[in-house]
């Protein structure tokens, strides 16, 4: 679209040269004492395309997709409704655009030379609650807020200068932010904390001027060197707590397995001596009941012990021999009328034997 004005200047700067080379004509012509009408004619048709053509360039206000054009009365210095991206027409003279990008932007203060808005160290300098002093680099991404009453008021309170407010507003809020932390929190895990509030207290204030804060990126933190050789220190002392603490962990669970194995040991031994012992019991008992139940029968029945004596003989014995002065166990008359046992003669005696 900007092609098109940029046609229509060009016509319109071709209207001019004609009309100037039509008062050229006209001099030419009178000098020669001809008619001047021809150059005179040349000359309206040029003054004329080149007047209307610059109009029309001027009254066709191109505004690109990135863009918003926030549009002044000049007569009552009133604000028109900001016109968004496309062709519109404007008075040329009466209406004048201020163009304003919509798209998102970034602004940056950091140490390192070529790296932001400023040449040189233009980092954050900030102190803590417990007087560290501390350098940040900070980048700012946001955006003009494209609303036509929120476009309107920025336009009023920044207009062109709007990055100003953006920097100062910026190093406050993190100045502010820093100011509430300690040193070693935010060397730490406190620097993500610490990062979202400065977001959020900055988010708040742009709003109120018609700028949408999509982040802040906080990086870069330095230290004076006291202080960065201290946490190191406080560091490598924790470390030493920490492997001290785990070593002795480490032996106490080492202590509490041995003592658990010997406990299950002495338990094991107790266990297996119960159980020896219950059936040493068992099997004395069974004896007992046994011997008792041997005892009934054999005074049931006295014959049966002599029974089970020749029940366990070997088959080829058929001669017992006892002594003669011994008690004899067995009834002799029953044992001398069985078949298969032969009591010996015994010879009588004879006188002087």
């Amino acid at each position: 679209m900007g092609g098109i004005g940029s046609i229509l200047g060009v016509l319109a700067l071709i209207g001019f040269v004609i009309f100037l080379g039509g008062i050229g004509a006209v001099v030419l012509a009178s000098s020669q004492g001809k008619s001047p009408r021809g150059g005179v004619l040349l000359a309206i048709i040029g003054l004329i395309a080149g007047i209307l053509l610059t109009i029309i360039g001027n009254g066709l206000l191109f505004v690109d997709v990135t863009q918003a054009a926030v549009i002044t009365n000049t007569l009552t210095g009133n604000l028109d409704a900001p016109r968004r991206a496309g062709t519109s027409i404007i008075i040329p003279g009466l209406q004048l655009p201020t163009f304003y990008p919509i798209n998102q932007q970034n602004y940056t203060m950091s140490s390192v030379t070529d790296e932001g808005q400023r040449g040189g160290d233009d980092g954050v300098d900030a102190t803590t609650v417990d007087g560290q002093p501390v350098a940040l680099d900070v980048t700012i991404f946001y955006s003009i807020d494209p609303t036509p009453d929120a476009l309107n008021r920025f336009h009023t309170r920044w207009g062109q200068s709007w990055e100003g407010f953006i920097r100062s507003t910026a190093r406050t809020v993190v100045r502010d932010v820093v100011s509430v932390f300690r040193a070693e929190n935010i060397y730490g895990e406190g620097r993500v904390d610490m990062q979202v509030r400065i977001n959020d207290q900055m988010r708040a204030r742009f709003e109120n001027e018609g700028i949408i804060l999509n982040s802040v990126d906080v990086r870069g933190l330095r230290f004076s060197d006291t202080f960065v050789q201290a946490i190191e220190q406080a560091a490598a002392a924790e470390q030493a707590a920490v492997r001290a603490r785990f070593e002795v962990e480490q032996r106490r669970q080492e202590a509490d397995q041995a003592r658990a194995r010997a406990e299950g040991e002495r338990d094991a031994s107790i266990a297996r001596a119960e159980g020896v012992a219950q059936a040493t019991i068992l099997q004395a008992q069974a004896e007992a009941e046994a011997l008792r139940l041997v005892s009934e029968q054999i005074a049931a029945n006295p014959s049966l012990i002599q029974y089970l004596y020749v029940q366990n003989l070997s088959d080829n014995v058929s001669i017992a021999l006892v002594p003669s002065n011994s008690p004899f166990l067995f009834n002799m008359d029953s044992l001398a009328s069985a078949s298969s046992i032969t009591a010996p003669a015994i010879p009588e005696a004879t006188p002087g034997s």
